[in-house]
């Protein structure tokens, strides 16, 4: 079996430590004898060692890193017949959890040597692809104000709590307008979600009845009720079905078409992005071959 491994040397716990990595490339050739490793050098990389292994004919690509480290890979894969593996090494690994990855490395990989392989949708945000999560409101201003105070160098969880703890008490949702499968409405969201799988990351379920394989993207719209409404709510987004009534409204989608004067700020992946006037969100469907660990 032709594998190659792609890992981002500075995800989760590596911070680029030769020694650390070493060791994930020798458990690699221990359970997958002969597989090929390369590592990430700068964003994008990944998409292009994904791209080079599947015009070279290997039957898959296993990205080891975060969220963003596995969306570029699937980037390089999409349309292809080499399969996209992930062994999960970043902080919320959403879509690694909605695999039933094991967040263990070396379980992980034993578990992917008899891996299930399906047919999984993507998702297009602006043509970009994305594989969980895109949306737009609160969750994405709060991850372009941290993209931002990363560039002076404060990162980590406590100055993202800090930020989002701050925007949560100031934000005020825009009004937009709406055009979803042909049906056009205004609305002024705190969050508007389009899920192709079911959580952000941490089993925080924004969408608990999306499917990777069903050619829908499950549209979330969380309504902007009061901030002790929204707090009491919280927990149930780590149910699996329950939701507070008034809180969420959920709908399947194929298409929709987000219109605001100006800037829009939305992510992919929790990957911030930036747009003027309009945002285009469609589903691909069955555009990748995914592996599922075996049981």
């Amino acid at each position: 079996m032709k594998i190659l491994f792609i890992l981002n040397p500075h995800s989760g716990k590596l911070n680029g430590d030769p020694e650390k990595i070493e060791a994930k490339g020798n458990a690699i050739q221990l359970n997958f004898p002969g597989a090929d490793m390369r590592l990430t050098k700068a964003p994008g990389h990944a998409t292009q060692l994904a791209r080079e292994a599947a015009s070279a004919g290997y039957e898959a690509v296993v990205a080891i890193g975060g969220d963003g480290t596995i969306n570029e890979t699937a980037c390089g894969l999409a349309g292809s017949a080499t399969a996209l593996g992930i062994i999960p090494n970043g902080s919320g690994n959403g879509f690694a959890r909605e695999l039933g990855m094991p967040l263990l490395f070396e379980e992980a990989l034993s578990r992917l040597q008899k891996p299930r392989a399906f047919r999984c949708d993507v998702g297009r945000a602006n043509g970009e692809l994305f594989l969980n999560l895109a949306g737009i409101g609160i969750e994405a201003d709060i991850a372009w104000q941290f993209m931002e105070q990363g560039k002076r160098g404060s990162r980590g969880m406590w100055p993202y709590f800090k930020i989002g703890a701050k925007t949560a008490l100031t934000y005020h949702p825009q009004t937009l307008t709406l055009e979803a499968d042909g049906r056009v409405r205004t609305a002024a969201p705190l969050t508007l979600v389009f899920a192709n799988g079911k959580q952000y990351g941490s089993n925080f379920k924004i969408a608990p009845d999306a499917n990777l394989s069903d050619g829908k993207l499950d549209m979330i719209t969380v309504l902007n009720a009061p901030k002790w409404k929204l707090a009491l709510a919280a927990p149930s987004f780590f149910t699996d079905h329950w939701r507070p009534f008034g809180i969420t409204q959920t709908e399947q989608v194929q298409y929709a078409q987000i219109s605001l004067p100006g800037n829009i700020l939305y992510h992919i992946d929790g990957e911030p992005r930036k747009t003027k006037d309009q945002l285009e969100i469609r589903i691909e469907p069955n555009a990748l071959t995914v592996w599922r660990p075996c049981l």
